[in-house]
């Protein structure tokens, strides 16, 4: 005879289960909207609460205010493209798919593949709505790694960063589609590059726009919008044209200074970059988002001295070494501020040695998502929440770059050594970053054993790639190391 089961043990179980989906359906109410703000070739020192003293940037400092300052934060590489991948796919570019701007008449290099994961596709597994507003960098158009094809629904900017040097290109593209504006650019070819004649649409505004819009239309679930706005990006065009590629509507605060035109420019693309971050805070707290999303903002890399500005006349690095193309502190450590009313403590400052690749398992955590294995990601919301006696450390952090001859780099601790090159004939560099943060006395005589170390990490890091062939080596003092 079966046992029989009691009423009060069925009535238990009930609410056991209904404590489960309760408990579930909480879970998923508490998954935060998530907004990532990056800035296009700003520089760790062009920000106010990094110590800028001529350029305006009241908004961003005030998001420093009220959330964390990360003060040892890393871009996935010196330049757009591959930076944008390592946010992206959680892969350093030891390993990554994208380890450089490719350049235009050779797009596959530089574009993502079907099996490469981003974080837009692990968050839209997880519930979450996804948005990208801005430069992808990573496609070209009818591409397999266009991004609607990895994890976005929606896209409206520009696919590749030629197209993106035009602040008043002939069309922007809308998911698949081009969506032709008023502007006219001569001669701009399949890119819609170049230096437009007739300037009626600044693609920053369209941009801007767009996003609070969007941020309109999906008020009501989880969402996840990537900002990847282009400002302040010289257009290159625009500077062999004139000598000024900072293309801004209006020098706005600076009209009436002293400063030279590319100056001027330069600080205005600045400063209108953080008016839209300010109206997109006051979008957040007018649809009442406010505390229900975690803004984060940030630069793909180091600051730039294209268009004409002088980044020296800004310290556009600040205490640093190098700028955009730069593997010294300059070129890859960037500003990093993230926002959460109520979970990250207001005006705090982190020493979390982090970079973009930490941003897949972050948003897996903050999401309930799950990323991938085999990547180069460690979660920092144990430093978000204060909670730095569990924050897991990087054994290492790698960076490699291919142009002018192709440079290395690595970060363990507070050990950084560069190569100039690539190879165990190419002298190594080493700095103590706890005592010289601007890179100035190369210490690699004074530690051999520290030396063979990063040797040893430098080779480990780096996997061949065919679409990558490591650079020929430069002859002796054919790749000198840059002056700040």
């Amino acid at each position: 005879m079966k046992p029989r089961l009691s009423i009060r043990w069925l009535a238990g179980l009930s609410l056991l289960l209904m404590a489960g989906i309760s408990f579930a359906a909480a879970k998923k109410e508490e998954q935060p909207n998530i907004i990532y703000i990056m800035a296009d070739d700003l520089g760790y020192g062009d920000l106010g609460c990094y110590g800028q003293q001529k350029i305006q940037t009241p908004n961003i400092d005030k998001l420093a205010n009220e959330g964390m300052r990360f003060t040892q934060f890393y871009a996935g590489a010196p330049v757009c493209a591959p930076s944008r991948c390592v946010l992206m796919t959680g892969k350093h570019t030891g390993h990554g798919r994208v380890r450089g701007n490719s350049g235009k008449t050779n797009p596959m290099p530089q574009t993502i593949r079907t099996e490469d994961v981003t974080v837009a596709e692990v968050l839209k597994e997880a519930g979450y709505a996804t948005g990208l507003i801005g430069k992808w960098g990573l496609s070209e158009e009818n591409s397999i790694g266009h991004p609607n094809k990895k994890g976005f629904d929606y896209f409206f900017g520009y696919l590749n960063q030629h197209h993106a040097h035009n602040y008043y290109p002939e069309f922007l593209i809308r998911n698949e589609s081009r969506v032709y504006l008023e502007n006219i650019v001569p001669g701009e070819g399949d890119y819609g590059r170049g230096w437009a004649s007739v300037k009626k649409q600044y693609s920053h505004d369209l941009m801007a726009e767009d996003t609070l819009t969007w941020l309109d239309e999906h008020k009501d679930k989880p969402f996840f919008l990537y900002l990847a706005f282009t400002l302040p990006h010289a257009n290159n065009e625009g500077t062999r044209g004139t000598g000024n590629g900072q293309e801004v509507p209006e020098y706005g605060l600076y009209k009436n200074t002293d400063w030279t035109e590319p100056n001027k420019g330069q600080a205005a693309m600045i400063t209108r970059l953080d008016r839209d971050v300010g109206r997109i805070m006051e979008k957040l707290k007018r649809l009442g988002l406010d505390k229900k999303t975690i803004v984060f903002f940030t630069s793909d890399n180091g600051n730039h001295k294209e268009g004409g500005n002088d980044p020296e006349f800004f310290d556009a690095n600040g205490p640093l070494l190098g700028m955009k193309r730069d593997l010294y502190e300059g070129g890859i450590r960037v500003p990093f501020i993230v926002r959460w009313p109520g979970k990250i403590k207001r005006g705090t400052t982190s020493d979390h040695i982090g970079y973009f690749g930490d941003l897949m398992a972050t948003l897996a955590d903050l999401s309930g998502g799950k990323a991938p294995s085999g990547l180069d990601s460690i979660s920092f919301l144990p430093s978000l929440l204060g909670k730095d006696k569990e924050q897991q450390q990087h054994d290492y952090l790698y960076w490699e770059f291919y142009e002018q001859g192709g440079k290395t780099a690595v970060r363990s601790g507070n050990w950084k050594a560069i190569r100039l090159g690539f190879g165990d004939k190419v002298p190594v560099e080493l700095y103590d970053l706890s005592k010289d943060l601007a890179e100035e006395n190369n210490i690699a005589d004074k530690h051999p054993d520290v030396v063979a170390k990063m040797k040893e990490l430098l080779a480990k890091a780096h996997v061949d790639s065919p679409d990558w062939p490591v650079p020929a080596p430069k002859p002796p003092g054919g790749n000198k190391k840059k002056t700040k």
